[in-house]
């Protein structure tokens, strides 16, 4: 019988159970109490999975427990293999009074866009999950998903180091349009870039990528802002000043296909130069997704398939 083989066959979750307990604790001591072990059986059975592996884990002396490199490889399968079978147990809870847990984090413009479609559809395959969104800047939203804040991402593509540790699966790409109410007095007009700002304006704030693209709109076409403007990340609030009043509101494609599809909004006949910005589904590389999650992405997908 091959190493492998041997391997496959004779490691238990004890085992790994054991090894990442020390592993997270530092220490045999601390780790033994976690699992309400003994100390020497805890000894005992890290000694066994050291024997099954071939080789050391773990440097231990009088500070502790320290990963070995290959300790720090094998702790990568170890996690995921404890956080699979996690996973499996709960696909099998019939307590229904209990509903699991999906944190997903995204952009402002795709909550007011294509997010309540995703969570309509997600709830009718998946009935007992609570879902807690939140809405964010996308280098906020970034560091979330690396910090564990959330389980899914929809949000832009980032530099290579903010993307470090994560995978992006693009959706679609975003352009910037003007939109304003369907009554509005530019429509009766030929409409310019020049001509929109004669009429006050609501833009995403400095250091968004919207506002990037509004700024090389602007000044590809000689054109400046209004002495009249609301910068403001809310797209609510946005929305409803477009709606209601006379202002012009540079807002990402995404934002408004619903409002645009109804005839709620008007969009002008200006858009921005370029593909426009990417944006997609975003989760941490190192991760197994539950199956909730798994669901949620399935979602997502056909909705933007459709």
């Amino acid at each position: 019988m091959d190493k492998n083989n041997l391997f496959t066959q004779r490691i238990r979750l004890r085992h790994l159970h054991t090894f990442v307990a020390v592993a997270q604790q530092g220490t045999l001591g601390r780790a033994a109490e976690t699992l309400n072990l003994s100390q020497p059986a805890l000894s005992k059975t890290l000694n066994e999975l050291e024997e099954l592996t071939g080789a050391r884990l773990f440097e231990r002396g009088r500070l502790g427990a320290r990963l070995t490199t290959l300790g720090e490889q094998f702790l990568t399968h170890a996690v995921k293999v404890l956080d699979a079978l996690h996973h499996a147990g709960q696909s099998f809870n019939s307590d229904n009074d209990a509903p699991t847990l999906l944190r997903l984090g995204v952009l402002t413009t795709v909550a007011l866009g294509m997010l309540p479609s995703i969570l309509h559809l997600f709830h009718q395959q998946q009935p007992n999950t609570l879902v807690q969104v939140a809405t964010l800047h996308n280098n906020v939203l970034l560091a979330g998903l690396r910090g564990n804040e959330f389980d899914i991402g929809i949000g832009r593509m980032a530099t290579p180091e903010m993307m470090a540790g994560l995978n992006y699966e693009l959706l679609f790409l975003e352009s910037l349009r003007l939109v304003v109410r369907p009554d509005h007095p530019l429509l009766s007009d030929n409409v310019t870039l020049s001509r929109a700002m004669n009429w006050p304006v609501v833009i995403s704030p400095e250091g968004t990528a919207p506002r990037r693209i509004a700024d090389n709109m602007l000044k590809e076409q000689g054109c400046q802002l209004p002495a009249t403007v609301v910068e403001t990340s809310a797209t609510s609030l946005a929305r409803q000043l477009a709606l209601r009043y006379d202002y012009v509101w540079f807002v990402p494609s995404g934002a408004i296909k619903e409002d645009l599809a109804h005839s709620a909004l008007a969009a002008l006949p200006i858009a921005s130069h370029g593909p426009g910005e990417p944006v997609g589904i975003i989760t941490r590389s190192a991760d197994t997704l539950s199956v909730g999650a798994e669901i949620l992405l399935s979602a997502i997908r056909k909705l933007q398939a459709g």
